[in-house]
């Protein structure tokens, strides 16, 4: 093998943030590698639309799912006749975490692990790949120390690939370093900026408040985009990123182009349907719905769902949905994942309180986020614990994210210990930032600023 490639350094993109449009990169990349990518499980909540940290590469849809398949049987083909070729093993392994992402189905993870830990018991001492996986492989399970732990020792033997420092910039945004995975991205940047390096870039500045910056590294990230899940990939997070800042319209369109570049791409049907329903096409928004979970029936979008049947006064409809939430929180615990943060949000906001506050403690207790902060606060909030609630809310907004749903608790919660000049504050920042952030959530913040004798 030979050893890895010092690359000339890209000039910074993090460390000069305001900078961010007006730099010229050389894009390296034209397509997300799929076998040695970095996929993590999306934890999005109610209201807070982008996940937690940004997928390192497409994760829906037949074209990029019929590949893997194809690679997942090569491997398997080869494995069989020569057993002992390690760098196949991690190869097959990355794949499993990856399809494990595109079909929703977690009993992916189990094998993964196994053809992981093979190519490390073939190969302990070089096998950074391998490591990279099993990096990836813990992100994907929310176990995101032990992520960084394989992130780190990956990098001690290659810190020139981008899919290490991809590793690290996942977990250690989940982790709570923000100045740790900022210096990652920027390493990542330097090495291979390409889709998967400039959609993190994104995900960081948004992250910082800063929206403008954030859509300029999306527009990079699909300059360089050429295959079309790719493409769908970029025009999703533009999407996502225009509905975050109130503009739905704007959102649909990015949703329809990247359905055009690939309609398998099943997460687009979910955001166009989170559009359509901030413009009162409601019909149709729930029509993508059923689409998005049927093919994704992950906790997050079931969750969304039903919160937009209840909406539309189908109550039977939405229980059903409320009710696979469980189960496929249970199908992840089954195969290894931990998702703490998720339960939290959803249980806190479908009339279980103190269980919320059991799994937002729990999560706590391995992570101090902004996700993590409001998730402690609103569990806190909605047990009657009100004063304790508002140190956590004031954690959740410091490093200045522009999160509708971060400000809307906040605001929920100064209301209830009596700074009404503060409730109202950030309640009109939630929805100056988007009146649309959540089909229930939305309505009750601009009730509650309402009587507040507010206006927006």
């Amino acid at each position: 093998m030979l050893p890895p490639r010092r690359p000339g350094r890209v000039r910074p993109l993090i460390a000069t943030l305001p900078k961010l449009n007006r730099l010229s990169i050389v894009l390296l990349l034209t397509a997300v590698v799929l076998l040695v990518g970095t996929p993590i499980v999306s934890t999005s909540l109610p209201g807070q639309r982008r996940p937690a940290a940004p997928p390192a590469g497409p994760t829906t849809g037949g074209r990029t799912s019929t590949a893997l398949e194809s690679a997942i049987t090569a491997a398997q083909r080869r494995l069989k006749h020569v057993p002992h070729d390690w760098p196949t093993w991690a190869r097959l392994g990355s794949a499993y975490v990856q399809q494990a992402r595109i079909t929703a189905d977690p009993s992916y993870y189990p094998k993964a692990e196994g053809a992981l830990r093979r190519s490390l018991e073939l190969e302990s001492t070089t096998n950074w790949q391998a490591m990279v996986g099993m990096g990836a492989l813990a992100n994907a399970r929310h176990d995101f120390t032990t992520a960084r732990d394989w992130g780190r020792r990956a990098e001690a033997l290659n810190p020139y690939a981008g899919t290490v420092h991809g590793v690290l910039v996942d977990s250690l945004t989940q982790l709570g370093d923000a100045d740790g995975a900022r210096t990652h991205v920027q390493r990542m940047l330097d090495v291979e900026p390409g889709v998967s390096s400039f959609t993190r870039a994104s995900y960081d500045l948004e992250l910082h408040g800063q929206a403008s910056e954030a859509r300029d590294a999306l527009n990079r990230a699909l300059t360089a985009a050429t295959a079309a899940a790719d493409i769908a990939f970029c025009r999703y997070y533009l999407g996502e990123l225009a509905f975050n800042n109130g503009d739905p319209q704007g959102a649909l369109r990015q949703y329809e182009a990247g359905i055009d570049a690939d309609p398998t791409y099943q997460q687009l049907y979910a955001g166009r349907a989170r559009a359509r329903a901030a413009l009162g096409q409601t019909a149709e928004a729930l029509a993508d719905y059923a689409r998005a979970v049927q093919a994704l029936p992950l906790p997050e979008l079931l969750t969304e769902y039903g919160d937009h049947l209840a909406a539309a006064g189908q109550l039977h409809q939405a229980q059903q949905q409320y009710d696979l939430v469980t189960a496929a929180r249970q199908l992840l615990a089954a195969n290894g994942v931990t998702d703490h943060l998720t339960a939290a949000i959803f249980l806190a906001d479908h009339g279980q309180p103190a269980e919320a506050l059991a799994q937002a403690r729990a999560e706590w207790a391995t992570r101090h986020t902004v996700w993590t902060a409001d998730a402690m606060a609103w569990a806190l909030h909605r047990n009657g614990h009100h004063t304790e609630a508002l140190t956590y809310a004031e954690q959740a907004t410091a490093l200045g994210w522009r999160n509708a749903s971060i400000y809307y608790h906040r605001g929920a919660i100064r209301s209830a210990v009596g700074d009404l000049d503060g409730a109202r504050q950030d309640l009109h920042q939630a929805l100056t930032i988007n009146p649309y952030f959540d089909i229930i959530q939305a309505p009750a913040a601009q009730q509650l600023l309402t009587q507040l004798g507010g206006q927006r």
